[in-house]
């Protein structure tokens, strides 16, 4: 039984790229949605008014999060 916990722990080389990727996206997603709530600039540039503006960033940054779970918490195929 500890052997099975052992080799679980074990990730393949295109499993851990596939990780590494993931918290590469969710550093991303929630790096965009902070720039875009503090980026004063924003709305004039692309014509949004600034509710709409922070309104994405949040979103943004909750679907990082939500990406993030689903990262660290892998479905598993029993």
């Amino acid at each position: 039984m500890a052997y099975q916990k052992f080799r679980d722990r074990q990730k393949s080389p295109a499993k851990r790229f596939l990780f590494i990727l993931g918290l590469v996206m969710f550093a991303f997603y929630f790096f965009i949605g902070i720039s875009i709530i503090f980026w004063d600039n924003f709305s004039k540039l692309f014509g949004i008014e600034k509710g709409w503006k922070i309104a994405f960033g949040i979103l943004l940054i909750v679907y990082s999060f939500f990406r993030f779970i689903r990262l660290i918490n892998p479905q598993q195929n029993d």
